[in-house]
């Protein structure tokens, strides 16, 4: 026993000693936030207390004051509010629609797009076209298009295992699918909802109109009530779709973005940014979109303090506002850094959701790319193996031209898109450990970005 005892006892300060200043570093970062951390409890505060916060709402403005609030109480060195101007629509009273077939009328669950204009008062009626993409739209030509709805019925492809490019291989119908349809005289657009469950959730989301054609309403319908339309117009090529809806566009409205931060202690003219979207669409709590991204970008600056890690670079907590349907936020925020000759080195963004860390895309040149990827043996024990070239954000995006390294939080994607843009996308759809984990993530990146530079 005491040989055993002594043999454990030497391998375990071999390992100690083993262990590099960075390792420790990145250990305690994740020891931190797992047995102190606030994410979920902030979480709770922004989807339950203040809840939907579209732009330009009173409910955007009331998480602008909690974070600002929230960033104060935790002792950033500066908390500050920059302005932006963001559109203002709204939803109105809930939608209605429905199928005539026969003389059954079958209800089903829509949602009005983002950006869409209303139906008339006592909604629309009409026969339907089926459509996969824009070349079948153009192959049948006015004259079977014109007065009717035109329904875009293009699945995400369920064969892709990072199911945020099978989001991109199908959002193009619900971005632009009005405009085209209104092009040939339809009279409205429904969409079907870009996601690969099979439910009864419509799935909203921003659209915009081309120059030049009519403005015709358009909204998304659940996967089921998309699949039973199909079905129905299968054997019944005349029946009829009603829908109503009440949205309105009002004029743009003064937000903010709001920003925390540390200010570096050998170099702080050099900012790292870590962050996500604020604003988040109407019809739920905002939970995986985007409330998880900020309270973990909150959490990185948290964590930098309770260890009394002073960073030698300067650290930005950002929540942007209006990443949903116009990015006034993101683009506000590059042009105040171009303005007051800032210098971004890096730029962190979680707006992926709060699941599982899994890595991090990187926008940068290859010999950027190259410094991350020595990286890697530090980041692979906490599971975060895939590190390298991907997207790094929509907010932090425009900061790429004036050379700031992009690094976009890749945590799981099989159960985004379940949630992404609807009204089950609430708190408890969260599990707490898992964004801890992605807090931890973020905050190992920006230790080692901040250590080490670009």
């Amino acid at each position: 026993m005491k040989i055993t005892l002594s043999f454990s006892l030497a391998v375990l300060s071999t390992t100690l000693l083993a262990q590099s200043p960075d390792s420790v570093a990145i250990r305690s970062l994740f020891n931190e936030t797992l047995t102190n951390g606030k994410s979920y409890e902030w979480l709770r505060q922004l989807t339950k207390q203040v809840g939907p916060r579209l732009s330009g709402s009173p409910g955007a403005q009331k998480a602008v004051e909690w974070a600002k609030q929230t960033m104060e109480k935790e002792g950033f060195d500066r908390v500050f509010l920059q302005e932006v101007m963001v559109p203002h629509w709204e939803r109105g009273p809930k939608e209605e629609a429905y199928i005539r077939t026969g003389k059954r009328k079958l209800t089903v669950p829509i949602a009005a797009l983002g950006g869409s204009v209303a139906t008339p008062p006592k909604g629309i009626e009409a026969g339907v076209v089926e459509v996969k993409n824009v070349k079948e739209l153009e192959a049948l030509g006015a004259d079977k298009i014109k007065g009717k709805i035109v329904f875009f019925n293009r699945p995400m492809d369920p064969t892709k295992l990072n199911t945020f490019e099978a989001y991109g291989g199908a959002v193009d119908q619900r971005a632009n699918g009005a405009t085209f349809a209104a092009k040939f005289g339809a009279v409205g657009a429904i969409i079907r909802s870009m996601t690969t469950a099979q439910d009864d959730n419509p799935h909203t989301g921003s659209m915009r109109y081309g120059a030049g054609v009519p403005l015709i309403p358009t909204a998304a319908i659940s996967t089921n009530g998309a699949n039973e339309l199909s079905r129905l117009l299968s054997e019944d090529p005349n029946l009829t779709f009603y829908f109503k809806q009440n949205c309105q566009s009002l004029p743009d409205a003064k937000s903010y973005n709001v920003v925390g931060e540390i200010k570096g202690s050998e170099k702080p003219d050099e900012i790292i940014v870590v962050g996500g979207h604020l604003d988040s669409w109407d019809l739920a709590e905002g939970a995986h979109d985007d409330g998880a991204g900020c309270v973990q970008s909150i959490e990185v600056l948290r964590m930098m303090k309770a260890l009394g890690i002073k960073p030698k670079r300067t650290i930005r907590a950002v929540m942007f506002m209006n990443e949903e349907n116009g990015l006034r936020g993101g683009i506000g925020y590059a042009d105040y850094a171009k303005k007051n000759s800032e210098k971004h080195i890096a730029a962190v963004e979680s707006d992926n959701g709060g699941f599982t860390p899994r890595g991090f895309g990187v926008v940068g040149t290859s010999e950027q790319k190259a410094k991350v990827s020595q990286w890697k043996s530090l980041l692979a024990p906490y599971g975060l193996h895939e590190i390298g070239p991907g997207g790094g954000g929509a907010d932090i995006g425009p900061l790429a031209q004036s050379g700031t390294v992009l690094f976009g939080f890749k945590p799981d994607s099989q159960r985004y898109f379940d949630y992404h843009h609807t009204g089950i996308d609430r708190f408890e759809a969260v599990n707490k450990r898992e964004l801890d984990l992605g807090a931890a993530s973020m905050a190992a990146i920006v230790y080692l970005v901040d250590q080490y530079g670009l």
